[in-house]
């Protein structure tokens, strides 16, 4: 069954943007020829994140055949308020989010949707994954940075090795509850949702990727190091304050359509 305009759709992906006006459109244009193709209907969700750029007129003025894009406007600024915004306004049974400059090559969405379909809770990309191919991974200090910072959130995310690989899926009712309990808004809101996720019961498969550093990252490492440390500490607290609730994950659904069990450079 692929992408059709008849129906709901079984996959919403979102993706958060602030000023994109210039990334956005090849973006968009990348994930609608991988969603034209794929085995599930799918939509595509854009959140505005108070962009002053035109992002907003790029997504209302795109041609949605054959797969829908609609725009949710995010006025409160931060990636993790775009995100939660996005995941909110979803109602599939599975939903996902990544970057605008699709930075995470397409190929992985195959994987994805066959371990979601096969009731996986939370399936991720990661950059430290055996079989991931990283090409110009910037500065080597953003490098290290990155891993000495997920080698301290661990415990909070699952156990897994990169948090911040911004490819994440997730079954919808997930998804929508752990984005409710979200309050981290900037670059550590990584962590905080897959904490809330974790404290529900939820296991994370974590899968590799390709993925190639693009120009335009507005996170630095200058500016955004110590306000991230602060986001954690914020984070360790919400995550073991609030209350686990558990969320019924449904049984697998048939799997049908492509499976990645290996990632080459594409």
């Amino acid at each position: 069954m692929g992408t059709s305009p008849d129906g709901p759709a079984v996959l919403e992906i979102v993706i958060p943007a602030y000023n994109e006006a210039g990334r956005l459109p090849a973006g968009l244009g990348l994930l609608s020829a991988k969603l034209a193709g794929f085995p599930v209907r799918s939509e595509i969700i854009v959140v505005d994140n108070a962009s002053t750029d035109g992002t907003d007129e790029i997504v209302l003025a795109w041609e949605a055949k054959p797969v829908p894009v609609r725009l949710v406007r995010c006025r409160r600024r931060g990636k993790g308020a775009a995100v939660r915004a996005g995941l909110l306004a979803t109602s599939a049974p599975y939903v996902g989010f990544m970057d605008a400059d699709m930075a995470t090559d397409l190929a992985a969405l195959d994987e994805a949707i066959v371990l979601l379909r096969a009731g996986r809770p939370v399936v991720v990309g990661s950059r430290r994954h055996g079989r991931s191919v990283v090409e110009g991974y910037s500065l080597p200090v953003r490098r290290l940075g990155a891993i000495t910072f997920n080698r301290a959130v661990r415990d909070l995310a699952g156990g897994i090795a990169d948090t911040q690989c911004g490819f994440k899926f997730f079954d919808g009712q997930l998804a929508r509850a752990a984005a409710a309990d979200l309050r981290t808004e900037g670059f550590a809101f990584d962590v905080e949702l897959l904490g809330h996720c974790v404290r529900r019961g939820a296991s994370v498969t974590d899968i590799p990727v390709v993925w190639r550093d693009r120009p335009g990252s507005t996170f630095s490492v200058r500016r955004h190091s110590v306000q991230c440390l602060l986001d954690l500490a914020r984070v360790r607290g919400r995550v073991n304050r609030t209350p686990a609730v558990p969320v019924a994950v449904p049984v697998s659904m048939p799997v049908t359509g492509p499976v990645a069990p290996t990632v080459k450079p594409g």
